[in-house]
């Protein structure tokens, strides 16, 4: 599905690139967000439900104990990494921290195999021994999945690096979130990227809370589209929660990096309907800004109400969608559940001494 989008986006990158959004915010869709096409619509529609349903059956594996650890889920957020991920091209990177299963999924993943790592079975993608956090694919060109805070951030720069010491025009997405923000490494890897003009743009997925405690709260400037001015750095805010927004952002900061002109940064200001993690209440929070952003907002539903209205699919279509979406998580489901756990021998193999 993932490579789907890529095509889709790729298809219709005319028509978003009429307009363009270089602020948004998630009070409501950007006015002069791009439109797209019929095929694009259905693409987003597929990679962002694929998602939501995944992390939905991943909440519920959890609380019956087959998931253990740590389990942070990426629902509501969808619009972002599926959006950046139709303005890549094959060979451009992702790396993320611990909320990472819709980032996984929207590079082209497959769904058993991370469900797999989730329950920590030998087909897991990181052989059962990754859990949650911490997932891999060279084959998709993604690199983690981390659980330190901010430290994916000092990675993804040094992948940047790596594409320009080879000259190979790939482009690394390091996504981070609001919290992970304040982060000391952040810094010192934006300085190194503007120095040394590496192809990376950074992601901060600004979903308002952080671990629990409000952006207002705890940043002084919760602009963080601004976080790189002291660097050269330019950025924006985006509506994370609009992926014709997204894609439009995506496909402007995308080209920056690559064109050579250095790093290039994205607030997007998105919303997560969950808890920081499956043990986390959220009671820092009102039910009725849940229920108000899930009614006003919801990435998904905004897809679903132009393919019905606009591009004039049947609630019975949409319908099969669903269906079918459900029976590859549900497949994914089954086969993590009964697939054999890792060998014992491999607590001895895949160590760096």
């Amino acid at each position: 599905m993932a490579v789907a989008a890529r095509k889709a986006g790729r298809a219709g990158s005319g028509a978003a690139n009429k307009t363009t959004s270089t602020k948004g915010s998630t009070r409501g869709a950007a006015p002069n967000s791009p439109q797209f096409d019929k095929n694009q619509d259905l693409s987003a529609y597929n990679e962002m439900l694929l998602i939501r349903r995944f992390e939905e059956k991943s909440g519920q594996m959890y609380g019956m104990g087959l998931i253990g650890g740590f389990c942070h889920l990426y629902i509501g957020q969808e619009a972002v990494v599926v959006g950046m991920q139709m303005a890549t091209k094959e060979g451009d990177q992702v790396i993320t921290g611990y909320r990472d299963h819709g980032h996984m999924l929207a590079c082209g993943m497959d769904a058993k195999g991370v469900m797999a790592e989730l329950t920590g079975r030998r087909g897991g993608l990181s052989k059962g021994k990754g859990g949650s956090m911490h997932m891999f694919s060279k084959e998709k060109h993604f690199y983690g999945g981390h659980g330190i805070v901010g430290a994916q951030v000092s990675l993804g720069t040094g992948i940047a690096f790596a594409n320009h010491y080879r000259e190979n025009g790939n482009v690394c997405l390091t996504y981070f979130g609001d919290g992970a923000a304040n982060q000391g490494q952040v810094y010192e890897s934006f300085n190194m990227a503007q120095l040394w003009k590496l192809p990376v743009v950074y992601v901060i997925e600004n979903n308002r809370y952080a671990m629990g405690t409000s952006v207002s709260r705890a940043s002084a400037q919760t602009d963080f589209s601004k976080r790189g001015v002291s660097f050269g750095i330019p950025g924006e805010q985006v509506d994370g929660m609009d992926i014709r927004a997204v894609y439009a952002a995506g496909q402007r900061a995308i080209e920056h990096a690559r064109s050579g002109k250095g790093p290039y940064i994205l607030e997007m200001q998105t919303y997560r309907y969950r808890g920081h993690s499956m043990s986390d209440p959220a009671k820092y929070r009102t039910k009725d800004e849940v229920t108000r952003m899930r009614e006003e907002h919801d990435p998904i539903e905004q897809v679903r109400r132009r393919l019905l209205e606009s591009w004039k699919l049947s609630e019975d279509e949409l319908k099969a969608i669903d269906s079918k979406v459900r029976e590859i998580v549900n497949e994914a489901a089954e086969f993590a559940t009964h697939d054999p756990e890792p060998d014992p021998s491999e607590l001895y193999t895949d160590i760096l001494l």
